[in-house]
């Protein structure tokens, strides 16, 4: 409430700094409300001029509808009772346009208390008031637009998790109403493993901390069944920073994710079958490759056989055609790892001794227009590998180097220790072998090079190669950490390169290693051993070994009969082949542990692995195996029967 004084020096001062605002409209009205002054801030937006409206009543200012609900009297009366009114709402110009006002009338007494006018101060709010309709009306579509998205759960979390807004795909997908989740926190909607994991909790931190969260995992639906979703939470912030709550949207990946579990095992499942079909029709390939071996198998043993008769030494035909033998069965097993994913068993393995151990299967594998040059240096550390792996890739190489060249030559095998001080070229840093087989042959264009490591590629012809050679070596050297480098011009020959890691155990190998174990047959008392297997040749080589071994040996030709043989007589070991038909070995071994839990079974298998489940619960022997291997499983057996 203002008071009036009397008439002073500053009053001509007050009134020209009443006059010069024009952002306000500043003026007086009588007890009645009319108008008694007029500012330029009153001219400049309600359009009229001093002498127009001094003594007009101030409703003319408001609008038709204002004036029918008596709102002018009511503010004056306000004014008068409480000293003050205050409203916005749109008033009139002079020339019939509207703006949106902020209006405030104080009531003007003398000393005595008495009314005597009103003061009024009136803005022009329009452009604010057009700015709030605005984003009134933006915000406005926006939750249309929220609300109407039905394929996405789009909602909002105060700074707690608790859900404040809930958009209709969010009530579509996980099956909560607005009034039953809406306060609720969101936590609701994770498994009670994550939950317990504090993975709520820690989306929220994430999300504040750096400004977003995106995760996919299982959701829970109000049912209680599952959903795989999307998920991203974005923090929604004060200009200041101050954090005012979460935006969480939500994405049902269910149907995505089951559609690409699906594809996942059918490609694996077409690859499977892709690879299988490959081996499958691979027969006269791989007969091939084993020509190579059975040729040195057949000519030492007949070899062997004619001087045996002269009384000439054949010990080295012999040693020579089981070599060829034990790379034959590493032939076999490297197709076997090929299709089931074996792994290899990596040791410390002496270059050198190795190529030398093979140089007369190799000379007598190439035949006599080949002739072979080794270029190793005087001292050469050990390298990580599967030796027989390894020899069985050394064999493909000098294969395909022979038949590189029609017309005969040198194939030259050396070696040379590597440094690799950065990564590169799939190779991690550290020491490494360079085994190279090179020959001067004919050489590959850049299209067969670039064709050669792949699987069942092959130059050869029909029946004269896998196709598994290179790839196998190319699958050898990157096992065994390392790579494979083939290179290759036209006419001027080719280089094969395995790089092998340096077996680092081998300097404390050496300080406390024990002499070598020379492969003699593990010494076991006489056991009374009964042998299962359908093949009556396997059956009656396993029974001469086992007899050589200085054991009684029973036979059986299937599970059946091996369980009536057990009726009959007492036995310490049972060894069965477990590929048998009628009842396999992982059958008959279930039937004797039932009836007679301690006694010891020897499982025998050709397979590469046995199907998941079976004989885990007994000792496995790989076929082929020499006798020391059948000596040394026999003893293993006993032992752990005896610390039992």
């Amino acid at each position: 409430m203002i008071h009036s004084e009397q008439p002073s020096s500053t009053e001509g001062r007050f009134e020209l700094l009443v006059q010069s605002i024009i952002d306000y409209a500043i003026y007086m009205l009588d007890p009645t409300g009319k108008v008694t002054s007029w500012n330029a801030g009153a001219r400049r937006f309600k359009g009229y001029e001093s002498d127009e409206i001094i003594g007009e009543h101030f409703s003319r200012f408001y609008t038709d509808k204002d004036r029918e609900r008596e709102i002018p009297r009511i503010a004056l009366e306000t004014a008068e009772r409480e000293g003050r009114f205050e409203a916005e709402g749109w008033r009139v110009r002079k020339d019939g346009t509207r703006f949106w006002a902020n209006v405030v009338i104080d009531a003007i007494r003398d000393r005595h208390g008495n009314l005597v006018g009103f003061a009024k101060v009136t803005r022009d709010l329009t452009e604010r008031k057009a700015a709030e309709e605005e984003l009134r009306r933006s915000e406005e579509r926006f939750r249309l637009l929220v609300e109407s998205v039905t394929d996405y759960a789009i909602y909002m979390l105060d700074p707690e998790g608790k859900i404040s807004s809930w958009n209709a795909g969010a009530a579509r997908f996980k099956g909560y109403q607005a009034d039953e989740i809406i306060g609720e926190h969101f936590s609701r909607f994770y498994s009670e493993e994550d939950r317990a994991a504090g993975i709520p909790k820690i989306a929220l931190q994430t999300a504040e901390r750096e400004g977003r969260f995106e995760a996919e995992g299982w959701r829970m639906r109000k049912d209680g069944t599952r959903f795989w979703a999307n998920v991203v939470i974005d923090p929604i912030k004060t200009p200041d920073g101050r954090l005012l709550g979460f935006a969480k949207i939500t994405r049902d990946l269910t149907e995505r994710k089951h559609a690409q579990e699906e594809l996942e095992k059918t490609r694996e499942a077409f690859f499977q079958a892709q690879k299988m079909e490959a081996v499958g029709k691979l027969t006269g390939g791989v007969a091939h490759d084993f020509n190579n071996l059975l040729s040195v198998v057949l000519g030492s043993l007949t070899l062997a056989q004619r001087r045996l008769q002269q009384g000439v030494d054949v010990s080295g035909l012999i040693t020579n055609a089981i070599k060829a033998a034990e790379r034959g069965a590493s032939l076999t097993q490297r197709m076997l790892a090929f299709a089931r994913k074996q792994e290899l068993a990596l040791e410390a393995v002496d270059l050198s001794d190795l190529v030398r151990g093979m140089a007369e299967l190799l000379q007598r594998t190439i035949g006599p227009g080949v002739t072979i040059d080794t270029r190793f240096p005087l001292i050469l550390p050990h390298v990580q590998a599967d030796a027989r792996q390894l020899e069985l890739a050394l064999l493909n190489l000098v294969v395909n180097a022979r038949d590189a060249m029609p017309h005969g030559g040198t194939i030259t095998i050396a070696a040379q220790r590597e440094s690799v001080v950065a990564p590169e070229d799939d190779l991690e840093a550290g020491d490494y072998v360079r085994l190279s087989v090179t020959d001067p042959g004919e050489g590959m264009d850049e299209q067969t090079l670039a064709q050669a490591p792949e699987p069942f590629f092959t130059t050869k012809g029909v029946g004269k190669g896998t196709g598994l050679g290179l790839p196998m070596v190319h699958g050898l050297a990157r096992q065994c950490g390392g790579k494979f480098v083939l290179s290759s011009d036209p006419g001027s020959g080719t280089t094969a390169e395995i790089w092998l890691r340096v077996d680092t155990t081998e300097a404390e190998s050496d300080q406390g290693a024990a002499p070598a174990e020379p492969e003699d047959a593990v010494t076991v008392d006489s056991l009374v051993i009964l042998a299962v297997d359908d093949d009556p040749l396997v059956l009656e080589n396993t029974a001469a070994m086992l007899m050589e071994l200085g054991h009684e040996v029973l036979q059986a030709h299937s599970g059946p009969e091996a369980l009536q043989m057990l009726d009959r007589h007492n036995v310490d070991l049972i060894i069965t082949d477990y590929a048998m038909p009628g009842m396999t070995g992982e059958e008959l071994t279930q039937h004797i542990l039932a009836s007679q839990p301690t006694l010891p079974v020897l499982m025998v298998s050709g397979y590469a692995s046995l199907p998941e489940g079976a004989g885990t619960s007994v000792p496995k022997l790989g076929k082929p195996f020499k006798e020391h291997d059948l000596s040394r499983a026999i003893s293993d057996v006993i032992a752990v029967k005896r610390a039992a």
